[in-house]
Order: structure tokens, then sequence, then C-alpha cells
């Protein structure tokens, strides 16, 4: 098991790794079609963006719940 420290890099790592997935494989069969090589196409488009986005959430989650945290009230 992984240490509880450890749960917001494991988080943003889930997170940014299946939102690319369905992003990028959306993107690509829109932009190709059902090809033949459209799952290499696929695996490259994402790998790519996975790796642009894991840093990005790493520096973007916190700045967003400060954000979150300034728009919602608080409870009475």
């Amino acid at each position: 098991m992984i240490a509880r420290r450890y749960s917001p890099l494991l988080f943003a790592l889930i997170l940014s790794g299946v939102m690319t997935l369905l992003v990028s494989g959306l993107s690509t069969f829109r932009a190709v079609g059902f090809v033949p090589t459209v799952a290499q196409l696929w695996v490259g488009a994402w790998l790519t963006s996975w790796c642009i986005a894991f840093p990005l959430v790493l520096v973007i989650a916190p700045l967003t719940r400060r954000l979150v945290e300034r728009l919602v009230r608080a409870e009475s």
C-alpha cells in the first residue's frame, strides 16, 4: 500500500491519466477516424498529453482549491 502522504500526488497521477486518455482518444478518433493505426496514434497522443497534464495538475490543483474556497460560502 502507498502511504497516505502521497495521496495528492496519486490523485493527480490518476486524474490526469484518465482525463488525458479519454480526451486524446476522442480527439484522435475525430481527427483521423477509424483507421488501422488509430490505436497507435491514440497512445502517442495520450502519452504526450499526460506528460504535460500531470505536472500542470500538480500546480493548478492548489490554485483551484483556493479559488473554490473563495467562491463558496461557509456553512452556518
